[in-house]
């Protein structure tokens, strides 16, 4: 009877470990920013093409950023946030003269709050690399990494993409 109970105690343990291991939540980066929830329903912003990472990339802008990007209005408003999606390049299997995305990169955003993230302009940087969606970064210092390269675009707000234009 003790054997049995115990099989059934531990297996009791195990039911509950594995019914709480996909329950971790979101990825959280090193500086505390949990991947964003249903941005892929956002707006596009533009797509872009960085030939040095061989990446096609689309940025997506929630309302807040939307709004702004429209009216020109800088800086950007807290709350303002920015997600780009990042596929690595791949030919066209059927007209090679095409390029389309390949396998998914990354996805990064950027998180307007001038009080949170000074530091960086006012801006909080996260990325989540590959399919399993892994933080990048080996602590919260990654950000200044990710500033470094939009500081050059301080004229507007430290963001290089513009509303692509349509007719």
């Amino acid at each position: 009877m003790i054997k049995k109970n115990l099989l059934i105690a531990v297996a009791a343990a195990w039911l509950a470990l594995a019914a709480g291991a996909g329950d971790a939540g979101p990825p959280t980066a090193p500086n505390g920013i949990v991947m964003v929830q249903g941005y892929r329903e956002w707006q596009l912003v533009a797509p872009s093409f960085r030939p040095d990472k061989e990446h096609i990339r689309v940025i997506l802008g929630n309302e807040a950023a939307i709004k702004a990007c429209r009216s020109g209005a800088r800086p950007f408003p807290d709350g303002a946030v920015f997600a780009k999606i990042a596929w690595k390049t791949r030919k066209h299997p059927e007209y090679p003269d095409a390029v389309i995305p390949g396998p998914f990169a990354q996805v990064e955003f950027m998180i307007k709050d001038a009080g949170k993230y000074k530091e960086t302009g006012g801006w909080g940087f996260a990325r989540f690399v590959g399919q399993e969606l892994r933080p990048y970064g080996r602590d919260p210092g990654f950000a200044r990494e990710c500033f470094a390269c939009h500081e050059p675009l301080a004229g507007n707000d430290f963001v290089f993409t513009v509303l692509a234009e349509v007719p």
